[in-house]
């Protein structure tokens, strides 16, 4: 039997606000047992967790990984915002005039995602 990916893990100050941060984000709740405070914290969806842990270092550099979200139910603009309203920040933008492209935006602890087109806005291609 070959291995599976069992969680995406994310090395932060704060377990719990970046948890919740992206438990916004995905609405997606955290675990249950997830409390303020504590070292570490869980976003579990069917085939899919994300798993903050607490660590003593800051981010330093660039992400070597990053996550590129499609939105499901609203378009690539609309969701920018609202991951900006939650707190998120502009890193750059790479959106077109013909509507292509994504924005690069970074998490409340300064870690870099996407956003890119939702699957009906890639149907128009």
């Amino acid at each position: 039997m070959t291995s599976f990916v069992r969680h995406v893990t994310v090395d932060c100050a704060d377990a719990y606000r970046l948890g919740s941060f992206w438990a916004g984000v995905l609405d997606i709740p955290l675990t249950d047992e997830d409390k303020p405070g504590d070292p570490e914290a869980l976003i579990q969806a069917t085939g899919f967790g994300l798993l903050f842990i607490q660590v003593p270092e800051a981010k330093q550099i660039k992400n070597r990984l990053h996550l590129d979200l499609q939105p499901a139910d609203r378009t690539r603009d609309e969701e920018v915002e609202r991951v900006l309203a939650l707190g998120a920040t502009l890193v750059e933008d790479h959106r077109r005039p013909d509507g292509r492209g994504w924005v690069t935006l970074a998490d409340i602890e300064g870690n870099e995602f996407c956003v890119e087109r939702s699957a009906g806005e890639r149907s128009g291609d």
